[in-house]
């Protein structure tokens, strides 16, 4: 049995057009902040802002650097959807729990909004000392620093990936138990006095109607993982580098030519994050809840 929500009134024409008009000025602002900054990127990325010299159109700030740019795509991409995945299973688990009204319940809660204000550069130096080899984890379990793992600045960015997860699950914890706390208790507890299980109301009820605040945070989570630069290079290796950090280095280059590149490195960050908030409202049009 699948359970379908109400479907919510539709708005007047002139109802939603004063609330476009409510929020023009903040997304006229947006647009302006926004559009600017990428419209001069997009030109410098393509020679036509040049810090020095004649424009010129060309595509060779994307040429220039191929190999390093690959690399850094694919582990900006690997290490953003790694942390992303972990962050909306910690993040919905944790939202379940706050909902349940258990003793844990509050507990959690309080974590998820005291996490949710650590700022990432602070995070990132807290795992920085608890899982790097000569850290405080291996020292309190006794752990010799040449038998830890490399958590830190490893192969596997295991500890970039631990405080993206970690951060990022607070603030899916937190909008996943406001969707939770509204009318879908209501389907629940309807389901539960229909003789639906627990597990069978998670998989008809809740999954289906959190689907899209869930789809909404991974996106948010995915897109500030892919353009994090503290965490990533506090983390990291220096080697591939991610798209954020060899942006950063080639704008503090001491060459002025390394502007362009940085531009198209800043470019295709930008692109791969509006593909995968392209990918999430298209994926959202085809959800009954959001409908």
């Amino acid at each position: 049995m699948t359970w379908v929500p109400v479907a919510g009134r539709a708005g007047t024409a002139r109802e939603r057009v004063r609330g476009a008009l409510f929020v023009l000025p903040a997304v006229a602002l947006a647009v302006f902040v926004l559009g600017g900054g990428i419209g001069a990127t997009v030109l410098q990325a393509f020679g036509l802002l040049p810090v020095v010299g004649r424009p010129r159109f060309g595509i060779e700030a994307f040429t220039a650097r191929p190999g390093e740019i690959a690399a850094a795509i694919a582990v900006s991409v690997s290490v953003a959807a790694v942390a992303t995945v972990i962050a909306v299973v910690v993040g919905t688990t944790a939202a379940m729990v706050i909902v349940s009204h258990r003793r844990s319940s509050r507990i959690v809660e309080a974590l998820s909004a005291l996490t949710v204000t650590i700022p990432h550069l602070i995070a990132a130096a807290t795992i920085g000392l608890l899982l790097s080899d000569a850290g405080v984890l291996p020292r309190l379990l006794g752990i010799p620093s040449e038998s830890w793992a490399p958590w830190v600045g490893g192969p596997l960015w295991g500890a970039a990936i631990a405080e993206l997860a970690w951060k990022e699950s607070a603030f899916l914890a937190l909008i996943v138990t406001g969707t939770l706390a509204t009318r879908i208790r209501t389907y629940d507890e309807t389901a539960a006095l229909l003789g639906a299980g627990r597990a069978r109301r998670f998989r008809h009820v809740l999954l289906p109607l959190t689907a899209p605040t869930i789809l909404i945070g991974a996106a948010i989570s995915f897109v500030y993982a892919l353009g994090s630069y503290e965490v990533l290079w506090l983390l990291g290796r220096t080697s591939p580098e991610p798209l954020p950090v060899l942006g950063v280095r080639l704008f503090q280059g001491v060459s002025l030519d390394s502007r362009p590149e940085a531009a198209a490195v800043a470019l295709v960050t930008c692109v791969i994050a509006l593909a995968a908030v392209a990918g999430t409202f298209a994926a959202l049009r085809r959800s009954a809840a959001w409908r």
